[in-house]
């Protein structure tokens, strides 16, 4: 069994055009994420980290700084599905592992994408793993773009949703106790998973929550869940965003 850290990266981008080029400290932001997660091994063996990209430029980007990178195809209609085709392209087995780590994400904890990849490998139960961490704010809580998650006792996840789950019945307006978890956006996929994962149809919940991993559950496979101590580093959506992290980078 191998790991790869597979990080998706597109130019088109509404609100921050060629975004995986966007200079940060004078390196582009894609590699900037790659570079966060190189070095990382498990039970001694290096992860591999490659960018699927859809565009020439990032390739060549990629190259400047030595950082692994292939070529998928611009018309995928999700990042599924360019995590698939990179899998093919790489000539991965089934029983690999791909932790998939979005390209603007420069603040990533490369701790948080090893843990990611170690639960997968060590629960052969399930297809897929990600991450969550408490909530410690009711406003955040009952905020519908915050996407939470239960799980079960062996933390396997029961459910997600941009609902208050689990609901506290008896004191209104108050956090549930234990908190509940807030979804943490990175996945790990078993490489024979991940093909078919595209293919299935959609899940009718899924539609209503606008949450592509509650199809893997609707077809009977399990998410295993990592509870961070933590909630990540802020990603890069806006320019904004991009302004923000820039500082934090500077000398």
């Amino acid at each position: 069994m191998s790991i790869v850290i597979l990080i998706p990266a597109r130019l088109a981008s509404t609100r921050l055009p060629n975004k995986p080029l966007a200079d940060i400290a004078g390196v582009p932001m894609v590699v900037r994420v790659a570079q966060r997660v190189q070095g990382l091994n498990i039970q001694a063996k290096t992860v591999r980290v490659v960018v699927a990209a859809d565009s020439l430029g990032i390739i060549h980007a990629c190259g400047d700084y030595g950082v692994a990178a292939v070529l998928t195809r611009s018309d995928h209609p999700s990042g599924s599905d360019r995590l698939a085709e990179a899998c093919q392209l790489l000539g991965l087995d089934d029983d690999d592992i791909v932790v998939n780590v979005q390209g603007d994400e420069p603040l990533i904890d490369p701790e948080l994408v090893l843990a990611v990849a170690e639960l997968l490998a060590q629960t052969p139960g399930a297809s897929m793993s990600t991450a969550a961490h408490a909530i410690d704010s009711y406003a955040d809580y009952a905020n519908p773009n915050v996407v939470k998650v239960v799980l079960d006792a062996q933390g396997i996840a029961l459910y997600f949703s941009r609902a208050m789950i689990p609901f506290e019945r008896d004191r209104a307006n108050t956090l549930p106790k234990p908190p509940p978890l807030r979804h943490i956006g990175i996945y790990g996929y078993r490489v024979g998973f991940l093909r078919q994962f595209p293919q299935l149809p959609q899940a009718p919940h899924e539609v209503s929550e606008s949450l592509e991993q509650l199809r893997a559950m609707w077809h009977g496979h399990r998410i295993a869940v990592h509870t961070a101590s933590q909630a990540p580093g802020p990603g890069v959506d806006t320019p904004e965003d991009l302004e923000r992290v820039r500082l934090l980078f500077l000398p």
